[in-house]
C-alpha cells in the first residue's frame, strides 16, 4: 500500500483540508477500481466499511492476489466531516454555498471528446485507451479556488479512468440499495446480488451530475458523439447506499467489504476463484419508476410500513398529522414495489420527501434524485 495526501484549496489562512488516498497493486494495472466513502460526510457506514477494505486489500496485496489497481479514499469529504453547526453534523451540503457535495461534479465528455476527435478507429480496445488518457488530461486541467469544488475536481481526477467506481453512501433509514446507469444493468444486478440489495435503480441520467455519473456518463455521451465507431461503456460506476445512517456494526461492515472484494474478484481485479453468485433479492428497476411520497402539509409523520416492506398500489404507507387542525392526511402508494428508504425525522415540512418506493408503474422526468 502506498498513501498519498492531496491538499485541497484552503478556505482561509490556517485551514488546510487534505484528502488521504490509499493505493494498492501496481500503478497502471488493469482493471482499476476506485472506492470512496462518505462523500456525504454525515453518512458514516461507508467510513467503517473503508477501514475493513483497507485491511483486506493490504492482506490481498501481501498475498500477491491483487491483479489490478485499487484506489481507496477512506473519507472523501474532509470539509463536511468538520461541519458541526450548533452541534449537529451537516455533511450533505457545503455550508459555504449550500450546494450538495454529491452534485455538480465536472462533466468531462466534451473536453475529452475534443482531445480524441479524429483519432478514434474501429478497434474498441484502442478507443478505450485513447479516451481514458483524454479523460485524465481533461481532469488534470480542472482548476478551482473554491474549496468544495476543488475537492470534487480531485475526486473525479482519481476515478475518471477507472474500470469500476464505488461511491459509498447511505440513506436516513433504509435497506441496501444501489444506483447505476441503465447500460450497466447486468453488472449492477450482479453487484446487488452480492450485497443483498433490495433495490437496484437504473437511469441514463439522474440530473445535476452526481459523482458516479461524472465517472460513467462520459462513455455514453462519447459513444453518441462518435457513432458508429465503437465506444463501450467502459466505466461501471455505482452509488452504494449502505442501508441507514445508524447501521454501523462490525459485522455489517465486514459483510459489505467482502461483497465488494468478491465483485472485484469476479471482474479480475482480485485473483482467486469467485464464489457462486447468491440469488438476487430484487430485480433492477428504473429510477424514473421510483416513487417518492411527499408531505402535503407541515405535520407529524406516522409511518405504517418499514424499509424493506413490499408495498401494493393503493396501500397506506404513512400519515401526516396537521397539529393546527388535527387533520390526518393519509399517504398511499401509487405503484407496487419495495419501500427502500424513508426519512429518519418525524416532523415534515410541506413537500418534504418522506419515503421512496422502488416501483415500475411511474415514469418520472427531470431531476430524479432528492436535493
Amino acid at each position: 500500500m502506498h498513501t498519498d495526501t492531496l491538499t485541497i484549496a484552503p478556505p482561509a489562512p490556517g485551514h488546510h483540508p487534505v484528502l488521504t488516498v490509499h493505493r494498492f497493486g501496481t500503478p497502471g494495472a488493469r482493471p482499476k477500481a476506485t472506492i470512496q466513502a462518505a462523500l456525504h460526510a454525515d453518512e458514516v457506514p461507508g467510513l467503517l466499511v473503508a477501514q475493513v477494505l483497507k485491511r483486506e486489500l493490504q492482506r490481498l496485496e501481501e498475498a500477491g492476489l491483487l491483479q489490478g489497481e485499487v484506489v481507496l479514499v477512506p473519507y472523501a469529504n474532509p470539509i463536511g466531516l468538520a461541519q458541526h453547526p450548533l452541534g449537529l453534523h451537516q455533511g450533505r451540503f457545503d455550508l459555504g454555498d449550500g450546494l450538495n457535495f454529491n452534485r455538480f461534479h465536472p462533466e468531462l465528455a466534451q473536453a475529452a471528446g475534443d482531445r480524441v476527435q479524429g483519432r478514434l478507429g474501429t478497434d474498441a480496445t484502442a478507443n478505450v485507451v485513447l479516451i481514458r488518457q483524454a479523460l485524465r488530461e481533461a481532469a488534470a486541467a480542472l482548476h478551482s479556488l473554491q474549496t468544495a469544488q476543488d475537492l470534487k475536481h480531485k475526486l473525479v481526477g482519481l476515478a475518471i479512468d477507472s474500470d469500476i467506481v464505488f461511491d459509498l453512501h447511505c440513506d436516513n433509514q433504509a435497506v441496501m440499495h444501489l444506483y447505476a446507469l441503465t447500460p450497466h444493468a447486468d453488472l449492477a444486478g450482479e453487484f446487488g446480488a452480492l450485497l443483498g440489495a433490495q433495490a437496484v435503480l437504473l437511469a441514463t441520467e439522474s440530473g445535476d451530475s452526481p459523482f458516479d455519473e461524472a465517472c460513467s456518463r462520459p462513455w455514453l455521451l462519447l459513444a453518441e458523439r462518435f457513432a458508429p465507431l465503437p465506444v463501450p461503456p467502459a466505466c461501471f460506476s455505482v452509488t452504494v447506499e449502505l442501508r441507514g445512517e445508524a447501521d454501523t456494526s462490525h459485522a455489517l461492515a465486514q459483510q459489505d467489504a467482502q461483497a465488494i472484494v468478491e465483485f472485484l474478484r469476479r471482474r479480475g481485479v482480485v485473483g482467486g476463484t469467485p464464489a457462486p453468485l447468491p440469488l438476487p433479492k430484487c430485480q433492477t428497476t428504473p429510477l424514473a419508476g421510483s416513487e417518492p411520497l411527499t408531505a402535503p402539509c407541515a405535520g407529524v409523520v406516522v409511518f405504517h410500513r418499514d424499509p424493506g416492506d413490499h408495498i401494493l398500489a393503493g396501500e397506506l404507507v404513512a400519515d401526516v398529522v396537521d397539529i393546527d387542525t388535527g387533520t390526518v392526511h393519509p399517504l398511499r402508494a401509487q405503484s407496487s414495489g419495495v419501500l427502500y428508504a424513508r426519512t429518519a425525522t418525524r416532523w415534515a415540512t410541506p413537500g418534504k420527501r418522506l419515503c421512496k418506493i422502488a416501483g415500475t408503474a411511474l415514469a418520472r422526468t427531470g431531476k430524479l434524485l432528492s436535493a
